[in-house]
């Protein structure tokens, strides 16, 4: 399983199941984490928009995952590196 370095990844106190090794990112590399080139995609349902409260936030945030749900091809386009462990078919 490829990791960031976060602590919780690292730390120590997590029990890995028999047969899962943690290969780590490079430090100070968020680019090559594939969830972290997401962000573009939710950012868009927040972007010049204006909340009153917290929740509001959430239900932008919820409504654009909702959205994306509906658009596999966005997201692969984000995060299919050639170099990552592909699914088996």
């Amino acid at each position: 399983m490829v990791v960031d370095r976060a602590g919780w990844h690292t730390g120590g106190e997590v029990d890995l199941p028999e047969g899962i090794n943690l290969e780590l990112l490079p430090k100070g590399s968020p680019e090559l984490m594939p969830a972290e080139r997401l962000w573009a995609l939710t950012n868009e349902a927040l972007a010049n928009g204006l909340f009153e409260e917290i929740e509001e936030v959430e239900e932008a945030l919820v409504q654009r995952c909702v959205e994306l749900l509906d658009q596999p091809e966005a997201i692969r386009d984000l995060t299919n590196y050639h170099w990552w462990p592909q699914a088996a078919a």
